[in-house]
């Protein structure tokens, strides 16, 4: 039976951190097993915010490969390539800039919610308006029938099928796939600080991070506000080390609940404890990153065999929309 495909990626902009696992690399995981998956290093989207600096995104590919799979995406199951690497993309890209009006890219929400987020950087730029064609580019070019997403990019999914919708209409075939979302409900990990765990804000525990690192920061994190002293009664629902629990050891929080609520256990003592749990947590990943460091060689073979297997599907996908426009 025909597996159905999938296409998700990640921005090189730096290195990978405890969001990326639980909001992405988890899931991928799981996707493997059930799709046809082709996961790829973004870095076309990178340089759109990261221009002035580009040199992060050289830095980050390999580094974040190397996270991938350490994590758990293996190469027998899934796709993995660079963006930039399979020119498909940005043939595509050009194509469907041409029929998406300005009106679209204008009122995309996800647009504009980047700006707002990356307000230190300048985005108003003629490339990042278009991002959104080039994600759906990115999309199409696969004929992917899902997308993984949270509830929060739907609008850009949805213009990727207008997008789609547009194009067969004009042309008058059905080349292009409407996509369709993979709703993913990712568990809430706030940075360190209790802000969106972000590399701009320092916030983040990194997936490479030593068990010393891990500790340090830990015990840096901010706790209940409102406990003053070690008899003082905690408050776990507005505690941000309460959450992290949740998502890395939730057997143990109805007792970490109670003990914080009882005053039975102090803030530090709670800190070390998950400190050890996120280190226990990031040994087998940080084992086979490791192993995989020792021999890049295997690292690079990986991404080169995945970019001769993705043009394999981009090359024909392009084929076809260009017989469509009458180009070829």
């Amino acid at each position: 039976m025909n597996k159905k495909r999938v296409l998700s990626g990640m921005r090189p902009t730096g290195k990978l951190h405890l969001g990326h696992l639980v909001g992405a690399l988890s899931n991928w995981v799981k996707l493997q097993e059930d799709y046809e998956c082709f996961f790829m290093s973004a870095d076309w989207h990178a340089l759109m915010s990261e221009y002035a600096k580009p040199s992060v995104i050289k830095e980050s590919i390999l580094d974040n490969v190397i996270d991938w799979i350490s994590c758990g995406i293996l190469p027998d199951k899934s796709t993995i390539f660079i963006q930039s690497e399979v020119k498909e993309h940005l043939d595509l890209f050009i194509i469907l800039s041409c029929l998406a009006p300005l009106g679209w890219l204008e009122r995309c929400p996800t647009y504009k919610e980047q700006l707002k987020e990356l307000e230190e950087k300048n985005l108003t730029t003629y490339g990042f308006l278009g991002y959104p064609v080039l994600q759906a580019a990115d999309i199409l070019i696969y004929k992917g029938e899902f997308v993984p997403v949270g509830e929060d990019q739907l609008p850009h999914l949805e213009l990727t099928r207008e997008i789609s919708r547009r194009f067969n209409s004009l042309y008058k075939k059905e080349v292009l796939v409407d996509p369709h979302p993979i709703l993913t409900k990712f568990p809430r990990l706030l940075g360190l600080d209790g802000r969106k765990m972000s590399k701009s804000y320092g916030n983040c525990i990194y997936l490479s991070d030593v068990p010393a690192a891990v500790e340090k920061k830990v015990m840096s994190m901010i706790t209940d506000p409102k406990r003053i002293k070690l008899s003082d009664p905690g408050h776990p629902e507005i505690c941000n080390v309460h959450n992290y629990y949740a998502v890395f050891k939730p057997e143990l929080k109805p007792d970490v609940d109670k003990q914080c609520r009882a005053a039975e256990i102090g803030c530090t003592e709670c800190k070390k404890r998950l400190a050890s749990i996120l280190i226990e947590a990031l040994s087998p990943i940080q084992s086979m990153r490791k192993k995989l460091l020792s021999d890049k060689k295997q690292i690079l073979d990986i991404i080169d065999k995945g970019k001769d297997k993705a043009r394999l599907v981009t090359q024909k996908t392009l084929k076809e929309v260009k017989e469509a426009m009458g180009l070829e």
